[in-house]
Parts: structure tokens; C-alpha cells; sequence
């Protein structure tokens, strides 16, 4: 399992992905879930991965393929004239992986499945942000929905869905982000850091402020042990319930 987050700003865009991998309670592993390509003055994509390893893999390693050969049958995401045009490529590449292993390998639900986070800029167009599915279809972020998870997404979301504001800095979209994994963190071990996360500003046309957060970073520390005391004062400040209970 894993837990990948984009987010719109006004600002412009900001994702931020888990590392760990599990094929059961032994065989836990660190591999990064975020892609970024950029050609500068041009275009920057990011690609977040959740789901099979193997399948988010040759996902991204033929994408990668395709930007090195400039094929002119199989167009490259550097080739691509819009990000729409980007999530459909993408998305085709997703299905057809996915339809290329069921085909030949064990035959089992959703096993070879997985969902990606798309999002970037290319000049002439606004940045833009996509959730892509396994069948190769996928929706677009809005003003409605500014944001978007994939992989264990139930436990961070109740923390972006109130604090979320478009106004945002991003400084402040770390915290709010670091607040939603380290939620998860804590309630699913299928989670884990280190967290890698990019910053993209709109219009820059070139990779933003990039990092990995470890767990035993001081900032996450403080956040993760502020956001527990937090809690605990919170719930101590809201009025008891009517009756006294028995004890």
C-alpha cells in the first residue's frame, strides 16, 4: 500500500508521496512513487504511483523510453501538445501494461492494477492535475475537487478536506501534508516514510523545490508530536456530554 497526495494552490501545484512497499509483514522496502520529468522553459510533469510495483515501473520506465527515442508511433510525453494530451497518453500506457501482464502472468483481481497522480505545466496552457485509473480513464482536479490521494487515502483526508484553502503557501501545504501522513502513518503500517514531496510554481516552467522528509526529520518530529498535543487539548476544551455518565 502506499499514500500519494496532489494539491492545486494558487501557488501552483504540490505533491508529496510515501516510499514503502510490502509484500507482507517481511518483506517491507523502500522505492520512490514519484516521477518528475522537465524540459526547462517548456514543461514539468510529475507522476505519483500507487498499486503494483512492477506495473507502476514499466509504466514510468516506458514512458521514459519513449521521451529518449522520440518515436513518432508511440508520441513521447515531451511531444505531447497539452497535459489533457499528457493524461491520455499516460493512461493508455497504464491500461496497456496492466492488459500486457494479465495476459501472461497469474490471473487475479486487481492484481497487476495500479492508479496514478498526474499533474505539471506546458507553456501555453495552466498547470493542471489528473487521477488517472486502471482502466485508463481519469478525471480532472477543479476548484470542487483541488486535490487528489491514491493509495490509503482514508485516514489523511479528513485533515485536507477541513484545513484545505487555495491561498495556501507552501510552506504551509507541507505541514498540512506531513499532518495527513503522519495521520496515516500511524494507523496503517502499510504506510511509511520517507516522504518525497515537490513544489512546482505556476508559470516557472522549470522542477521546483524537491526533497525526501525522513522520520526522524526535527520538523516532521515537531509536527507529528505538536499535532498529537494538539488533539488532546482540543478534545479537553469541547463541552462534556449532558448527563454525567456512571463511571
Amino acid at each position: 500500500m502506499t499514500y500519494c497526495v496532489g494539491m492545486m494552490l494558487n501557488k501552483g501545484l504540490v505533491f508529496m508521496s510515501d516510499t514503502r512497499t510490502n509484500a507482507g509483514l517481511d518483506n517491507i522496502s523502500t522505492f520512490g512513487k514519484m516521477k518528475i520529468w522537465e524540459a526547462e522553459g517548456d514543461r514539468v510533469i510529475t507522476l505519483l504511483s500507487a498499486g503494483n510495483l512492477a506495473t507502476t515501473q514499466a509504466v514510468v520506465s516506458e514512458l521514459d523510453e519513449r521521451v529518449k527515442a522520440h518515436a513518432q508511433r508511440n508520441p513521447s510525453i515531451f511531444e505531447a501538445a497539452s497535459m489533457y494530451q499528457v493524461a491520455c497518453l499516460v493512461a493508455d500506457t497504464l491500461r496497456d501494461v496492466i492488459a500486457r501482464n494479465a495476459d501472461s502472468g497469474q490471473r487475479a483481481d486487481a492484481v497487476f492494477n495500479a492508479t496514478l497522480l498526474l499533474g505539471g505545466q506546458i507553456a501555453g496552457g495552466p498547470p493542471r492535475l489528473f487521477l488517472i485509473y486502471p482502466e485508463g480513464n481519469f478525471i480532472e482536479a477543479g476548484p470542487d475537487t483541488p486535490f487528489f490521494q491514491i493509495g490509503e487515502i482514508k485516514y489523511g483526508r479528513p485533515i485536507l478536506v477541513r484545513a484545505y484553502d487555495p491561498d495556501l503557501s507552501f510552506n504551509d501545504a507541507i505541514k498540512l501534508l506531513l499532518v495527513s501522513f503522519d495521520s496515516t502513518v500511524k494507523a496503517n503500517l502499510t504506510v511509511g516514510a520517507p516522504f518525497d514531496y515537490h513544489l512546482y510554481r505556476s508559470d516557472s516552467l522549470v522542477r521546483g523545490d524537491t526533497g525526501r522528509i525522513e522520520l526522524d526529520d526535527p520538523y516532521f518530529q515537531t509536527i507529528s508530536q505538536g499535532w498529537s498535543d494538539a488533539l488532546k487539548l482540543a478534545l479537553d476544551s469541547l463541552p462534556a456530554f449532558g448527563a454525567p455518565l456512571p463511571e
